[in-house]
Parts: C-alpha cells; sequence; structure tokens
C-alpha cells in the first residue's frame, strides 16, 4: 500500500477501468450505467475534451453506483477542477514533482503515470507504489512489466496505452499488475450509434477476465 491514496487501494478487485473520452456530456449517464451494469465500476473519464469535466458530473450525481475518476489529469488546476466536479480519483499520463504534490492535495486515490525504471524508482522514493504504465504496449507491455517484478516488487501497476481483449489476460496474469486500462469496450461506432447495450455486453466480457472476489470497497 502506497503511503499516499493509490486508485488500487479503492478498487482492487476491477480487472479492467474503462478510459472513456466523451464528447457529448449527455451521453456520459447512460455509457456510465452501461458500464456498471457490465461490472465495470471503475470508470477513468479522461480530461481530453471541452465535456469532460461536466461529463464527470453528471456521472456523479447521477451514478451513484459508479466510482468515476479522471484522467489526462497533467496539472494542478486540472486536479482540482476535476475534484470539484465530482472525481473519485485521479489518473496522470506521467508525473512531476509539481503535479504529484497536485495529487496529493486533491484528498482522492490518485494513479500517476510511469514508463521507465527511472520513474518507478523515484515514485517509490516518494512512497507511491501504486502506478499508472502508460503507454503501455509501446513502453515495453508484458515483458518490459515482468522485468520489473525481480528488482522491484513493492511496485503495482495499472497498464494502460494499446491494452486489447487479446492482449489484457497476459498482463493480468503478472503478479505486479493490479488491473489494467482499456478502450476495446467502448467502440467508436458503438458510442457514435449510442449502443449501450452493446457497450454493456463489452464491459461484461472485460470484468469476467479476472473474476472479482469482493465487491468495490466502500460501497
Amino acid at each position: 500500500m502506497s503511503l499516499t491514496p493509490g486508485l488500487l487501494a479503492l478498487a482492487p478487485h476491477v480487472p479492467v477501468v474503462p478510459v472513456v473520452v466523451v464528447e457529448d456530456a449527455a451521453d456520459a449517464v447512460p455509457l456510465a450505467r452501461a458500464l456498471v451494469a457490465g461490472g465495470l465500476p471503475l470508470i477513468e473519464i479522461t480530461l481530453r475534451t471541452p465535456a469532460a469535466l461536466d461529463a464527470v458530473r453528471a456521472v456523479a450525481a447521477e451514478v451513484p453506483e459508479a466510482v468515476v475518476g479522471a484522467g489526462t489529469v497533467v496539472s494542478a488546476a486540472g486536479a482540482a477542477d476535476a475534484v470539484r466536479a465530482g472525481a473519485r480519483f485521479l489518473v496522470s499520463p506521467g508525473c512531476s514533482g509539481r503535479l504529484l504534490g497536485a495529487l496529493r492535495d486533491s484528498g482522492v486515490p490518485f494513479l500517476p503515470g510511469v514508463s521507465t525504471a527511472s520513474e518507478v524508482l523515484a515514485l517509490l522514493e516518494e512512497g507511491v507504489t501504486e502506478l499508472k504504465f502508460f503507454p503501455a504496449e509501446a513502453a515495453g507491455g508484458v515483458p518490459y512489466l515482468k522485468s520489473l517484478a525481480g528488482p522491484l516488487p513493492q511496485a503495482r501497476f495499472c497498464p494502460t496505452g494499446g491494452v486489447t481483449a487479446a492482449s489484457a489476460p497476459a498482463y493480468l496474469a503478472l503478479p505486479n499488475v493490479a488491473c489494467v486500462g482499456g478502450t476495446w469496450m467502448l467502440p467508436p461506432d458503438a458510442l457514435a450509434a449510442r449502443d449501450w447495450g452493446r457497450v454493456e455486453a463489452l464491459a461484461r466480457g472485460a470484468a469476467g477476465l479476472r473474476a472479482p472476489t469482493a465487491g468495490v470497497p466502500g460501497r
């Protein structure tokens, strides 16, 4: 467990975190309900679109069974805005000293991004053991994380970036991987058609990659 709040402490038995890009805030609530119904209650909405904060706000207010967070947090202002909107966790693609301070000050669990052994070591020195490995496939994928498990066994990862339904099981089989982040349960054509039934079905398949042993803590 990290000395600072970690995303993996919030929901240690959820195998997949959907990484959601919301273009229209009106879609956020039905999308979140579909993901929750499929067994994926931990939802990361990325701060990549003008609709993102409104989407976080809507899900936080209208889908209480979801644990909604904000991803692509790259600044102190972004972290503060996300928490004010109702984000219950924060995820960053990388980390700096200033950003780490903002994540800690946010008061919610967070997952800072890393892609090298040196970055992992720097955060371990800060007492942070729960990390996002990004961009997972481009940064070395399963072999890279497997090689880190020996010298840095205290680090636990949520690989994100290029992870698919086919590759996710190999990541989840690693002892230092707690969950993966992905978008494969959110195909663009299903989102464009607002086919929430298809999203729910794909989410159910993702949730079944590793059977949970308990519910989300605190729910």
